[in-house]
């Protein structure tokens, strides 16, 4: 069983169809990728690199902008991006710096 599923062949991410430990490698559209975090069951890794302030593709829909740089097979969450439709649930400080809302 594949460890990541494109749901929509537009979408830049892949969703994790159950947890895959860092240090995994896989291969994404023929390139193999080694993942350098863990990622959970039902989160996202990027399919290929995403800029910052590119959409987020998923089901062939923009779901949000990216909010930093990110490689492909990296985690694709709301630490690096923001929907454009909902609210975030991370919050930053005056400074700039994110951190979880309470």
């Amino acid at each position: 069983m594949n460890a990541f599923l494109r749901l929509h062949a537009d979408d830049n991410v892949l969703v994790a169809l159950k947890t895959v430990e860092a240090g995994t490698s896989i291969s994404v559209d023929g390139h193999d990728l080694v993942l350098a975090e863990t990622i959970a069951r039902a989160h996202k890794v990027a399919a290929r690199a995403i800029a910052s302030g590119d959409v987020i593709v998923k089901y062939g829909m923009p779901i949000g902008r990216a909010t930093a740089d990110i490689a492909a097979g990296r985690h694709v969450h709301v630490h690096n991006i923001r929907s454009d439709y909902t609210p975030t649930y991370s919050l930053r400080d005056n400074d700039g710096v994110e951190r979880e809302a309470s």
